[in-house]
């Protein structure tokens, strides 16, 4: 798989979570609908460092790349570092918070939420790659 190719099949997975996670919040299924937005922003975050020949193995480490090479560097607005990080936050609580449900509304946010940072995401590449 070429480089292009594997920033195409992240970018690819990233609208198939935002399309899963928009099912998802239609069924009311918040939890899942707020792990599919998550991972949409996850395979889109992971496809920008892709473009800087970047790439990590953990959740952790390409939360703190995105910050450090695309946030901090004004690359891309603080917004986006901050949803994204809210996110994966959320995320932790929709997957694994035993005794908490996460709301609707929650869902709807992080929907909301994943969607801009993925077209965002979009945006950068193609005006990059020009």
């Amino acid at each position: 798989m070429s480089f292009s190719e594997e920033i195409q099949a992240n970018l690819d997975r990233a609208i198939s979570s935002l399309q899963a996670a928009k099912l998802l919040l239609s069924s009311n299924f918040s939890n899942d609908a707020v792990s599919r937005a998550y991972y949409a922003a996850f395979h889109a975050a992971s496809a920008l460092l892709l473009s800087r020949d970047l790439a990590f193995g953990s959740h952790t480490g390409v939360l703190r790349a995105v910050s450090l090479h695309f946030v901090k560097t004004g690359a891309l607005d603080k917004q986006y570092g901050r949803d994204l990080n809210w996110l994966a936050e959320l995320r932790q609580t929709a997957d694994y918070g035993e005794l908490r449900n996460l709301s609707m509304a929650d869902a709807q946010e992080a929907v909301e939420k994943a969607e801009r940072f993925v077209q965002e995401v979009r945006y950068f590449l193609d005006n990059q790659m020009l």
